[in-house]
């Protein structure tokens, strides 16, 4: 009896949160918003305007997707309380297990929803460019930012978020100089976000023949996709556009013409590139609007007028700089990993294995 009552007082407090959480997503209003946009879609003329049509399409998906995902959770709190009144009558310790386990569930979900209703930044919602540059640390570095791309590629597949690779350099031995790739997905730019800044790694390097111990540093930056901004403008003149030949596997086009393009804002100093599509005139686009993404985050921080000072204090990939630490030496057992809440430094096991390292860390974020 006590075990009920300890499962009926947990569906209480789940049903609470979920109430609040319906509330603050605003579910009545994207109801309604869902509606008039379907009549918009079944309008004449719908699709003359492919633009607009797309929008409507990415924003439908968007609303489908959170009404489905509170109506899910109220429909497993029924579910719940129904199991609840069957425990009362057959008092099945197997049926209590059951129980257990999908409150256990609920409640997690409900957790996921909750973090939902603290992205309320303007750009939280949008897509997410993120670009990996190894720091100090020569081959070592260039290997422990490959890591960290699969680590974030990882995170985004168990996120159902997409992942599309923008521009790429390879290391000269082994890894990635640098890496920028799109994260397409709701709130991909919110969860993502505080992810930017320098990421320190400290292990027995496979590239030592002596095995020391090394300590190498990558850097995440982190841009809300921004299809076009009012916010900046953006002078022709102060933009210097580069060509250059792509990398990768080629192909009957790609990689034989100069179809890569980088653009370098003049004034700020950032540069954006992309070479994945097929055309130069895709490129640049998508360049376009990677610098049109940079320059509003880097407005968002400070004023344009601030912008000099802005880049003097940006720090450097090294020592001193990170935001958190990877900790693989010396070695501890898996079940201990551990993150510490002050310094924001990772303990793992890795016993040789980044892949068994990577999915403890992951169910840490």
């Amino acid at each position: 009896m006590i075990q009920l009552d300890l499962a009926k007082s947990r569906l209480r407090d789940i049903s609470s949160t979920a109430d609040e959480v319906y509330s603050a997503l605003n579910i009545d209003d994207a109801k309604k918003e869902h509606e008039e946009l379907n009549l918009e879609m079944a309008a004449p003329g719908f699709w003359d305007d492919m633009d607009r049509a797309q929008d409507v399409n990415k924003r439908i998906k968007a609303l489908e997707n959170k009404i489905k995902s509170i109506t899910k959770v109220f429909q497993s709190i029924e579910d719940c309380q129904v199991m609840i009144e069957m425990c009362r009558e057959s008092d099945d310790e197997e049926l209590y297990s059951e129980l257990d386990e999908e409150l256990n569930v609920l409640a997690e979900k409900c957790e996921e929803l909750r973090l939902e209703t603290l992205l309320t930044g303007e750009y939280d919602s949008n897509n997410a460019f993120l670009s990996l540059n190894a720091g100090a640390g020569g081959t070592e570095a260039q290997d422990w930012n490959d890591m960290l791309f699969r680590m974030y590629k990882m995170y985004c597949e168990r996120h159902g978020y997409s992942v599309e690779v923008m521009d790429y350099l390879s290391g000269n031995e082994a890894g990635i100089k640098s890496v920028t790739f799109l994260v397409s997905g709701e709130n991909a730019y919110g969860f993502l976000k505080a992810e930017k800044g320098v990421h320190r790694l400290v292990r027995i390097s496979p590239f030592d023949s002596n095995a020391r111990r090394h300590t190498s540093f990558a850097s995440l930056d982190v841009m809300p996709e921004i299809e076009s901004s009012t916010e900046v403008d953006i002078n022709q003149d102060d933009l210097r556009i580069d060509t250059y030949r792509s990398s990768g596997a080629g192909g009957q086009h790609i990689n034989k013409t100069d179809s890569a393009v980088r653009i370098t804002h003049i004034p700020t100093g950032i540069v954006a590139s992309c070479q994945n599509e097929r055309s130069q005139v895709q490129n640049k686009e998508t360049a376009m609007k990677m610098l049109i993404s940079k320059l509003v985050e880097v407005k968002e921080r400070e004023n344009m007028e601030k912008l000099a000072d802005i880049k003097g204090e940006m720090k450097k990939i090294e020592w001193g700089s990170q935001i958190r630490s990877y900790v693989f030496h010396p070695y501890k057992m898996v079940k201990d990993h551990r993150t510490n809440a002050e310094t924001g430094n990772v303990d793992a096991v890795m016993d040789g294995n980044i892949d068994l390292f990577i999915t403890a860390y992951l169910k840490m974020i």
